[in-house]
């Protein structure tokens, strides 16, 4: 008992910079075995395939490099809806569910429990697909005088429901792809993307906290200067030869903004004090609730994250040197995608958000050779270590507004740019697939950037169609069902 009360004394400012000397390390061993990793991978074949159990330390090192590409994307969604919707001290708590529940959703997917599961190095985590519908059903509690309590009841209730969504569906998906298109698909993902730059770029200026109560200080220099820098770090990372040095691009940004926030004063140690020391996961921590209106934008994401995840696991099955048609691929693809919804479902239940599988971590695959899913059994075990400790909430939560901003604006431009890629695949456009597109985007950010147009409207209409999301992404399904195709 002694030992944990020393440690929860602990002065926070000297775990600040042991974990950012880990941070280092793990990044520097990474680069010094990229080089010859690269030279190795110019032609690359399978080094270890899924039913293969690399050594315990190969195992550990494959899992380090998967978790250095996915720990900023699982801990960002939770930051930025905190962030947004004024969660405040919660913060720590929601991060470390998330790298719990991601590490376990991660040992469902690669250890695959009968029908659930894809039984590949599928790696699971907080997705970015649902942060507009998210956003949305905390303004509409808070819009009815809500607090965090009430605000993450009702996102983790509708949540909850919705996943059953995406487990319906992952029966019948070779019926959905017939409606759901790559036209429909992409625009969704472009919408997803386009409507969160906002947030990247207020983060950018101080975050909403300051352009609310104290604007003199929004946009500064300090502030912009600090947010670009990151920015270019990511860039001139992403941009490097080594492929252990451009996989790392987002986490090497945010060390060097935070370094220099701590040199200028901006990081407050505050976050990281007053924490729990272990984090213990509670069912429905803050409630459950539920409202319709807030569901129905929800709902629509899983039905898209679950052609996304088919998508993803296609890639996956691909690089695994595993079949992509056939009776083998689509057992794996169904119980992938049902895995996808029951951890979202599990995700809720533990007070995080909806889940899905990373298409990044594809990216390690093929550049190591190694598609063990005993290697995802590793990650899963680190994701869950670390989430047990509320100090690595904490210590993001931690991160100036500016530094978060310079980051995010990166990812949801990739998202963004992910929508056009999932359109582009389709090869050449008819002019049936440009007017979808044209007015899905037309309509949905169209009713974000001027949302007085549904004034006169029910106020039910206003919280349901007033995201770029649910109107946009219902409007290139309508149009995709009722537009004749052309025969050719």
């Amino acid at each position: 008992m002694s030992f944990f009360l020393l440690f929860y004394k602990f002065d926070f400012v000297r775990i600040t910079f042991f974990v950012l000397v880990l941070v280092f390390r793990a990044v520097f061993f990474l680069i010094n075995h990229g080089e010859d990793m690269e030279k190795e991978n110019d032609n690359l074949e399978l080094v270890y395939g899924v039913e293969d159990k690399p050594s315990p330390m190969e195992s550990a090192y494959a899992a380090l490099q998967h978790l250095l590409a996915i720990i900023v994307g699982i801990i960002t969604p939770t930051l930025v809806i905190g962030g947004v919707l004024g969660l405040g001290e919660h913060i720590p708590y929601l991060i470390s569910m998330s790298l719990i529940v991601s590490g376990v959703a991660t040992f469902i997917q690669a250890r695959r429990f009968g029908p659930v599961g894809s039984g590949l190095l599928s790696v699971q985590g907080t997705s970015f697909a649902f942060l507009g519908a998210i956003l949305t059903a905390g303004f509409i509690v808070k819009g009815q005088g809500g607090g965090p309590e009430a605000i993450l009841a009702t996102i983790f209730g509708v949540c909850f429901v919705g996943a059953f969504i995406e487990i319906i569906i992952s029966r019948f998906l070779h019926v959905l792809k017939e409606v759901i298109t790559p036209v429909v698909t992409g625009t969704v993902v472009m919408l997803i993307g386009l409507s969160l730059v906002k947030v990247g770029i207020t983060d950018m200026a101080g975050g909403k906290w300051l352009l609310d109560n104290k604007p003199e200080f929004f946009g500064t220099a300090g502030n912009l200067g600090l947010g670009i820098l990151v920015l270019l770090v990511v860039l001139i990372l992403n941009r490097s030869k080594n492929p252990m040095i451009r996989l790392g691009s987002i986490v090497g940004g945010i060390v060097v903004g935070y370094l220099v926030a701590l040199a200028m004063g901006k990081v407050n140690f505050g976050y990281m004090s007053g924490v729990d020391i272990i984090s213990i996961p509670i069912p429905f921590n803050f409630g459950f609730a539920f409202n319709w209106a807030a569901f129905i934008g929800v709902a629509f994401i899983y039905i898209i994250t679950a052609i996304e995840s088919t998508g993803d696991l296609t890639a996956t099955s691909m690089l695994s040197g595993e079949p992509v048609e056939g009776d083998k691929y689509m057992e794996r693809i169904k119980g992938g995608v049902l895995g996808d919804g029951i951890n979202s479902a599990i995700a809720s239940i533990f007070n995080t958000f909806p889940n899905t599988t990373f298409s990044q971590n594809n990216g390690v695959i093929q550049m190591t050779g190694v598609a063990s899913r005993y290697v995802g059994m590793y990650l899963a075990g680190f994701l869950v270590i670390l989430g047990l400790f509320p100090v690595v909430g904490g210590f993001f939560r931690s991160l100036p507004n500016p530094v978060l901003g310079g980051a995010t604006l990166v990812m949801f431009g990739t998202v963004a740019a992910a929508g056009v890629n999932i359109i582009a695949s389709m090869g050449r456009l008819g002019r049936r697939e440009i007017l979808i597109i044209a007015v899905s985007l037309g309509v949905g950010l169209g009713l974000a950037f001027v949302p007085e147009v549904l004034s006169h409207t029910p106020k039910a209409i206003q919280q349901i169609f007033g995201s770029a999301i649910t109107s946009g992404g219902l409007c290139a399904l309508i149009l995709n069902l009722v537009l004749p195709k052309n025969k050719s």
